[in-house]
């Protein structure tokens, strides 16, 4: 059971921070094309401290972990620990949507069956300014190595759910 969950939010952790496929341009109600929103740099930052900070908390759980020799504590700390994990996994969910793309990365399109590929990216990407590609190549950078971060959590979280030291 345990395993199977691991499995879905690793699908849906990955599923949802794939890029969507969406034009840089909206349709109105009357045929006018909207402006594409650029990438908000300062409010990534914000919420990545943030993410740095529960990933913080989750290695320091995970330190107590390893030090309880007392089944019932470790099994209270991974609790805590797979919550603590849960709310990292929420808040770089919302940071790609709110930040990557100005707010609309994961919009209509994605479920929409235009998902993937670089003919549906090719069309946001060459309407960024060189200044936003690079805002863009930042914020992409950081958000691997904070989901890497998540990833190593969830492998030392189901080392200790299935891994429990000889008594």
């Amino acid at each position: 059971m345990k395993r199977t969950m691991l499995i879905a939010i690793l699908a849906v952790t990955a599923f949802s921070t794939m890029p969507a496929i969406a034009d840089s341009t909206t349709p109105t109600g009357k045929g006018v094309q909207t402006k594409q929103n650029a990438p908000c740099v300062s409010g990534f930052d914000k919420q990545a401290a943030q993410i740095q900070d529960n990933l913080k908390l989750m290695q320091e759980q995970m330190d107590k972990i390893d030090q309880t020799q007392d089944p019932q504590e470790r099994q209270k700390l991974l609790q805590e620990h797979w919550a603590t994990m849960q709310k990292g996994m929420d808040m770089m969910q919302g940071m790609m949507g709110n930040h990557m793309m100005g707010g609309n990365m994961m919009g209509g399109n994605m479920m929409g069956g235009n998902m993937m590929g670089w003919k549906g990216m090719s069309r946001y990407y060459s309407k960024l300014t060189p200044e936003q590609m690079k805002h863009r190549q930042y914020m992409m950078e950081q958000y691997m190595g904070m989901q890497q971060q998540m990833m190593n959590q969830m492998m030392q979280q189901q080392h200790h759910m299935w891994m429990q030291p000889p008594q």
